[in-house]
């Protein structure tokens, strides 16, 4: 019989970078898995805080959306520096001909993946996130998700996070890096 999981699989030599809409828990499931490869976590969005000194709504108050993605566009390329890490990005990051290449070339993009209305349940507990401001989340997510969910299909990895503990999905994603 085939193992397919072997007792000491391959080290990981690439970063993994976590892609898929808001809500889908892109930072909590990174920061677990992370722990569980023994990896460094950054996540994306922290990061263009840190260097801008003001929040992502701020800058996209302020600044607006496009400054925000070049902003976002630069940080990820500095954080994909070949050193196996787990990145979480935005939901726009992938979306960016530039960052998708840079992902898809030198890390190991996956997709956690969830239907909108799941989506929509998560987000509505807190209201930090730009492009839902005074809308409906569903609505909005739902018609991000029409537009997003064909250009995050080209990740090579795809992980559906289900309504159930943040660690159902980080186990699926180790099962899918065969760990």
């Amino acid at each position: 019989m085939l193992q397919t999981h072997p007792a000491n699989p391959e080290p990981i030599t690439r970063p993994i970078v976590l892609i898929g809409l808001m809500g889908v828990g892109k930072t909590t499931v990174g920061r677990r898995l992370a722990q569980r490869l023994k990896l460094p976590f950054v996540d994306a969005d922290a990061e263009i805080e840190a260097a801008a000194g003001m929040t992502v709504a701020e800058i996209f108050e302020r600044f607006g959306e496009p400054h925000f993605r070049d902003g976002e566009r630069r940080v990820i390329a500095r954080l994909i520096d070949g050193e196996p890490k787990v990145i979480a990005t935005g939901g726009g990051a992938f979306l960016n001909e530039e960052t998708r290449a840079l992902i898809l070339d030198q890390a190991t993009a996956i997709w956690l993946d969830a239907a909108p209305k799941v989506l929509a349940e998560r987000v509505a507990k807190r209201d930090h996130r730009p492009l839902l401001r005074g809308k409906d989340p569903l609505k909005v997510l739902t018609e991000l998700a029409e537009i997003r969910n064909p250009i995050y299909a080209l990740a090579p990895i795809h992980v559906v996070s289900k309504v159930a503990p943040h660690e159902a999905t980080v186990s699926a994603i180790l099962a899918e890096l065969g760990r």
